[in-house]
């Protein structure tokens, strides 16, 4: 199974890199470019301990639905989303924040399986694994964006988030 793993070095506090991490509107900031919407589940505002969310996106032309769940929660040190439905064989993915050096240090581990055996494999490490990374590396941009701004604290602020 491939695991990506990732650290951003983040110029705020770890609560606020902690929900908007859980943030499912900065979520689809972060995801425009393939139109994921929340369709079932949490669909705004942060997701919490055990919660879900249903999320509709297009990925490589196809439209699918990936649905997960929050499974282990420990505000602001970490959090796992795990997927209980959709496209992949599975997914973890472990979001841990630190204070170091004067910073947050947000670490992504994300491990996923494709279905389909040997062919799925071939398609994870000529294709997906690249694919995922760039996603999650967009994702940690708009998140380092938004904490280091106001944007983040007027965002959570704005539904009364915190």
């Amino acid at each position: 199974m491939p695991a990506i793993e990732l650290i951003t070095y983040i110029h705020s506090d770890l609560e606020t890199c902690f929900d908007l991490s859980r943030s499912i509107d900065l979520h689809k900031v972060s995801t425009a470019a393939t139109n994921e919407t929340a369709v079932d589940g949490v669909t705004s505002g942060l997701i919490g301990a055990g919660e879900f969310v249903t999320w509709q996106a297009v990925h490589f032309g196809i439209r699918q639905r990936l649905s997960s769940k929050i499974t282990a929660y420990n505000r602001p040190g970490h959090f796992r989303d795990e997927q209980l439905k959709g496209a992949f064989k599975s997914i973890v993915h472990d979001h841990y924040f630190e204070w170091k050096d004067g910073m947050v240090q947000m670490k992504d581990v994300f491990i996923f399986q494709s279905p389909f055996g040997f062919a799925g494999r071939l398609f994870e490490r000529l294709i997906l694994t690249r694919y995922m990374t760039k996603l999650l590396t967009e994702r940690n941009r708009i998140i380092k964006e938004y904490a280091e701004s106001a944007k983040g604290k007027a965002l959570l602020q704005q539904k009364n988030l915190r």
